[in-house]
């Protein structure tokens, strides 16, 4: 008998975050040397940002993965300067990172349309070349596909982290009752009624050890970098991966999600955080939430009780705790509130960050400005009129 997680790793299996391009810039035209004739430069190789395409999509139509681009014309009689040679474009999703061989970063690609040249064309022959034309460059690129998203919902598995993106969203991940449903990561959006939409990334479920790339490790783990907030999604219940693994409870599953973070990246903490409390609808769900509230309010007075390799350096301070269940929709309206309030909060934060940069700077200016202009009792010319 095939198991649920394998029927899932077939049918996830296709899903690609990265790709590895060999590129190369077309090499330029041969000039013309009686006539001083330039040949035309060779092509460039671009990477192109659009909505619509996937790097499953990018890998299928192009299984080479081999991108040339087109030769300059050679300079002759009838036209001296050379054409250039046709420009090669690498279609990609948005939120691509990529890097040379060596790792170096080259560029991010984060809006329709973004472009970034990736291997540029050789000179055309003409006299600086002794009228021989030069090849293009050649580079291998790593393309990384890392999501862009407002929330980026973060819970071990069976958190009920797909459950709830299909309560506050149009999207359909795949639901089931067992821990590994989500294998790779899954967008839709909330929509409010002013229009306003909201996009949310349900990423695949961490484990612990995530850090150290176990289990989906660091696969989910590099998305959470392109989202603006997070929103933890813990069983009240606790978690269990498996009958060999270590029961957690609620507060300790928050402790270990908030130790994997800070051990992959210290940056991802400092990002807003919300914490929604699911499965409220089973059985001693209250109970159970008063106790996870007593522990969040009075950190201190519990983490004696865990083993120091589970305590992170700072505990995340959320921003708002909402107890919900994604099956009976229980305080799916509230928590959709909290995230558009917190998001148009940091916002305003941001903006008024930039503006007071921005301020400061034209202080800067023109303080410099002022400095140079001569004092009043500055000597600004030698001549002394004596009338």
């Amino acid at each position: 008998m095939v198991s649920c997680s394998r029927v899932l790793l077939r049918k996830y299996g296709d899903f690609i975050d990265n790709l590895r391009l060999f590129t190369r810039g077309g090499s330029g035209g041969m000039g013309y040397p009686r006539l001083g004739g330039e040949g035309g430069k060779g092509g460039d190789v671009w990477v192109v940002a659009h909505n619509k395409m996937t790097l499953k999509q990018l890998k299928d139509k192009y299984p080479q993965k081999r991108f040339v681009a087109g030769e300059g014309a050679n300079s002759r009689v009838s036209a001296l300067k050379g054409s250039k040679g046709k420009d090669c474009e690498i279609p990609v999703p948005l939120g691509i990172s990529i890097t040379d061989e060596n790792g170096k970063i080259i560029g991010e690609l984060n809006k329709e349309k973004d472009r970034i040249l990736v291997a540029e064309g050789g000179l055309g022959g003409k006299l600086l070349t002794n009228f021989l034309p030069l090849k293009g460059q050649k580079r291998v690129i790593h393309l990384d596909l890392k999501l862009i998203a407002d929330i980026g919902l973060v819970g071990f598995p069976n958190a009920g982290k797909s459950s709830l993106l299909s309560k506050i969203s149009h999207a359909k991940p795949a639901i089931a009752d067992y821990a590994f449903t989500t294998l790779k990561p899954e967008l839709g959006k909330i929509m409010y009624n002013d229009f306003k939409q909201i996009s949310v990334a349900d990423l695949p479920g961490l484990i612990e050890g995530a850090h150290m790339n176990k289990g989906m490790g660091h696969k989910f783990l590099k998305h959470i970098e392109r989202t603006k907030q997070l929103l933890f999604v813990v069983d009240v219940s606790g978690f269990q991966l498996s009958s060999q693994s270590q029961y957690r409870t609620a507060f300790e599953t928050i402790l270990l999600l908030s130790k994997e973070l800070e051990l992959y990246r210290e940056e991802l903490q400092t990002k807003p955080a919300l914490l929604a409390v699911n499965k409220m609808d089973l059985p001693d769900a209250q109970d159970k939430f008063h106790v996870l509230m007593n522990q969040l309010q009075n950190p201190k007075d519990f983490l004696h009780l865990f083993e120091k390799n589970m305590i992170p350096e700072r505990t995340v301070e959320f921003q708002h705790i909402i107890p919900i269940s994604a099956v009976t929709g229980e305080g799916i309206g509230e928590l959709k509130n909290c995230i558009r309030k917190s998001l148009d909060e940091h916002t305003n934060q941001e903006n008024d960050a930039y503006h007071k940069k921005q301020l400061l700077n034209l202080r800067i200016s023109n303080t410099v400005s002022y400095s140079e202009l001569p004092s009043k009792n500055a000597v600004t010319s030698a001549r002394i009129d004596i009338t």
